[in-house]
């Protein structure tokens, strides 16, 4: 294993940090298969049941702001450790949640403390050289998108198995497990700041004035944007005429997604040559194609299956090039500026959702097909326009007093 500033990460360690942003994330997403299941077992009438996802993704929101940060203060090893154990606790409670009450409050905890996805990938920027960086970064953010896409698959299973109580118990016995294994498998390294919590939260902010930053950010809001607009779409025009799937079926094409998903996990090392921007622009355009593709979705499944898997496939690339750049030009504040970049994705992931079951209510799956493709290309522009290579942030990190000012190569 790497210590700081050491020698190349292995793959077990690797490994290990992919399972925990995997374990972690699903805490989040479990619930979209089994939210009838939940909602009739504690009493919320059918349309409430969007609070029990509402209540782990506004927990998530309030984690980026407030406790990603600590990443830039404290033993990042630490820090995840911890915050696999609250996350553990949260899905405990949801399992043993006798009222709805307290089913909101176990997953506003676990959505809040799952943002040790984020730690987790600036610990991996930080323990990397920067010829490996993108190379791990990829292979620990295809945990992400295991756990997202998984989750669903596995979450009906578990449910048929043990109920949607199981799904939530299963996710706390592997958190409680994964949170002592950081402890004594991953190497501990110094503080990265001796900034007060305060100073670190408030430059927070002022990543949003950075023109890096915010291109990148703004092209994960219209990327993941798209991504929700298929994925809380598309089970709505699959249980119709002509295709009557069940839901067992339907979660079938998170298996294809997964399939794509995990063929850019090798992206990171494009950008390690030196191709963030390039690999960027290049997903985008598959990005486009795939919606051509999806937009067929009431006339052919198999093309249906192929556009899924070319987004996942873009998707997976854009993200990584994105926290590739993030990283390489704040690499300071690591845990602030991928926090910071996160905000962006909720957004998009939230308007993606919203957006997408009013359209198909009004225009059928053409509404939702236009809007994903408006947004990739709302994307590209954003991408056409941003910085060619990223520049050293003009705003320093908070500094204590009689501290040396750090400076960034250009």
């Amino acid at each position: 294993m790497k210590l700081i500033g050491g020698g190349p990460v292995d793959r077990w360690t690797r490994l290990l940090l992919a399972v925990v942003c995997g374990v972690a994330v699903a805490s989040v997403y479990a619930g979209q298969p089994v939210l009838g299941p939940m909602g009739h077992d504690l009493g919320v009438p059918v349309g409430s049941l969007g609070w029990f996802v509402a209540a782990g993704q506004l927990g998530y929101l309030a984690g980026l702001v407030l406790l990603v940060p600590l990443g830039d203060m404290l033993d990042r090893r630490r820090l995840i450790a911890a915050h696999l154990a609250l996350v553990a606790a949260g899905t405990g409670l949801t399992a043993a949640a006798p009222a709805p009450w307290t089913a909101f409050a176990g997953l506003a905890t676990a959505g809040a403390f799952a943002v040790v996805v984020q730690t987790t990938v600036a610990y991996t920027a930080s323990v990397s050289p920067p010829s490996e960086r993108g190379r791990n970064l990829g292979a620990v953010t295809s945990g992400v998108v295991i756990g997202i896409l998984g989750a669903r698959v596995a979450a009906g299973v578990l449910a048929d198995l043990w109920g949607w109580r199981g799904i939530y118990l299963t996710l706390a016995a592997l958190a409680a497990v994964l949170a002592p294994l950081t402890l004594v498998l991953l190497p501990s390294g110094d503080r990265p700041s001796t900034a007060r919590y305060g100073q670190v939260v408030r430059s927070f902010g002022v990543l949003f004035t950075q023109p890096v930053f915010l291109s990148r950010g703004l092209i994960a809001f219209f990327l993941f944007a798209s991504f929700g607009t298929l994925w809380s779409g598309m089970a709505l025009p699959l249980a119709r005429a002509p295709w009557h799937l069940d839901e067992a079926r339907i979660g079938l094409f998170g298996i294809a997604g997964l399939a794509g998903a995990l063929g850019a996990a090798r992206s990171g090392r494009w950008g390690d040559a030196g191709h963030a921007r390039r690999v960027t622009g290049l997903a985008l355009v598959f990005l486009l194609v795939s919606w051509a593709a999806i937009g067929q979705l009431p006339w052919s499944l198999p093309l249906l299956t192929l556009g899924v898997v070319l987004l996942d496939f873009a998707v997976q690339a854009v993200h990584v090039s994105n926290q590739h750049t993030l990283t390489t030009a704040y690499p300071d504040r690591t845990s602030t500026a991928i926090g910071a970049y996160m905000v962006f994705y909720s957004l998009g992931s939230a308007l993606g959702a919203a957006a997408t079951t009013a359209l198909f209510d009004a225009a059928g799956w053409l509404g939702p097909t236009v809007l994903g493709a408006a947004l990739t290309l709302c994307a590209l522009t954003t991408w056409a326009f941003a910085p060619s290579y990223p520049q050293a942030p003009t705003a320093r990190p908070p500094q204590t007093r009689g501290a040396r000012p750090k400076t960034t190569a250009r």
